[in-house]
C-alpha cells in the first residue's frame, strides 16, 4: 500500500497490538507513529509495552516516530504530532490504538484520497457508518456526504490539515459573526457546537478532535462516510480517556467488507437527513426547543445536570 499510515499510541498495549496487525496485513510502505509520555510512573512501563510493538514491524516499511519521554497532553501533543505527520506526507490514513479497521478500509481510503485529492470542498474520509439505526437511511452507493467528521480511523491531506487550529484563535470572531451558522443551518446544532467551542477556546476540554470539527465547518468541508462500518472502536471502558461506557450502542460496532469497485454519489452535498440523525444519535441534539435548554443545561453545568437526572430516574423510575 503506497498511502503512508499513522499510529497514534499511548499506554493501551492489547488493542494498539490488534490495531497494528490490522496495519500489518496492510502492509504500508510509511508508518509514522505518534506516542506521548507517561502521565506517572506506574504508567511508563505500560506506555514502554505499547511502544516495543512498532518493534514488530517486518516488512518493507519506513518507521519514523514523534515520541514524548515527558508528557505533554493530548490537546497539545496530538496537535504537533499530526502537524508533523503532514509536514512529511501529503495524505494519510490515521488510527489511534483502540481503532481497529477492517482490511478493506485501505483501500477505500486510498482510491478515495486520489480521486478527491484536488477538491477543497473534501476535506476528511471516515471509517465510520452510524446510520445503522436510521430507517430513513438508504444508499446504493459506497459513501455519502457529511458534514460531520468522524475520527475513529480516518484520511486527509495536507491541504486540508493546514486549516487546523488546536488553540481555536479564530473563535472569537467566527462567534461573533456567526460565520459557521452558515454552514450549520440546524439552529439546535449551532448552539450545542458553540457550547463546546467556548470549552476549547477557554481550555476547559483538553481534546484535539473538536477543533478539526471546526476547521471543516468554517471551510464549509464535507466528510466521505462509507454506507458500512470499516473502523470500530474496540477501546470502550472504565481505563479510556473519553469512551468509559463499554455498553454505549458505538462501542466494537461490527465491521464489514466494503465491495469494489467504488459506486460514488452523483452529486457532492451533504446528506442532511443522514446528518440529522446522527446529531441526534451521537451528539444528542435536538431541534425541539425543551431539548435544546436542556442540552444547553448539560453541557455548561455537566455535573450538577448528571447528579439531577440521576436523583430524578430514582424517584420515578425512569
Amino acid at each position: 500500500m503506497k498511502t503512508p499510515v499513522v499510529l497514534i499510541i499511548f499506554n493501551r498495549p492489547d488493542f494498539t497490538q490488534q490495531v497494528f496487525e490490522a496495519i500489518k496485513a496492510a502492509k504500508p510502505e510509511k508508518l509514522l507513529v505518534i506516542a506521548d509520555g507517561p502521565r506517572n510512573d506506574t504508567e511508563a512501563k505500560r506506555c514502554a509495552d505499547t511502544r516495543s510493538i512498532i518493534n514488530q514491524v517486518d516488512w518493507n516499511c519506513e518507521v519514523s516516530k514523534f515520541y514524548s519521554e515527558k508528557n505533554i497532553g493530548c490537546r497539545p501533543f496530538l496537535a504537533q504530532g499530526l502537524n508533523w505527520v503532514f509536514e512529511q506526507v501529503e495524505r494519510a490514513i490515521v488510527f489511534e490504538a483502540d481503532c481497529l479497521p477492517h482490511p478493506t478500509f485501505f483501500r477505500f481510503c486510498e482510491e478515495l484520497l486520489e480521486k478527491y485529492a484536488d477538491d477543497s470542498k473534501i476535506m476528511h474520509i471516515s471509517g465510520n457508518f452510524f446510520q445503522q439505526r436510521n430507517p430513513a437511511f438508504s444508499s446504493t452507493d459506497s459513501y455519502y456526504f457529511s458534514i460531520i467528521p468522524h475520527i475513529w480511523g480516518w484520511a486527509t491531506w495536507r491541504r486540508a490539515w493546514k486549516q487546523y487550529d488546536p488553540d481555536l484563535k479564530q473563535w472569537p470572531e467566527i462567534k461573533e459573526n456567526k460565520t459557521i451558522a452558515k454552514t450549520l443551518t440546524n439552529p439546535a446544532a449551532y448552539e450545542y457546537w458553540e457550547t463546546i467551542w467556548d470549552q476549547y477556546y477557554d481550555r476547559k476540554i483538553e481534546s484535539w478532535d473538536g477543533q478539526w470539527t471546526f476547521a471543516c465547518l468554517l471551510a464549509g468541508g464535507l466528510s466521505i462516510n462509507p454506507t458500512k462500518n470499516l473502523v470500530t472502536n474496540i477501546g470502550f471502558g472504565p481505563e479510556a480517556m473519553h469512551t468509559i461506557d463499554p455498553n454505549s450502542i458505538f462501542a466494537n460496532v461490527p465491521l464489514k467488507a466494503m465491495t469494489f469497485p467504488l459506486t460514488h454519489p452523483e452529486i457532492i452535498r451533504a446528506d442532511t437527513s443522514a446528518d440529522t440523525f446522527t446529531l441526534r444519535q451521537n451528539f444528542g441534539i435536538d431541534a425541539k426547543l425543551r431539548q435544546r435548554i436542556l442540552g444547553r443545561i448539560r453541557r455548561t453545568f455537566p455535573k450538577p445536570y448528571g447528579f439531577l437526572r440521576f436523583q430524578i430516574r430514582k424517584l420515578f423510575g425512569k
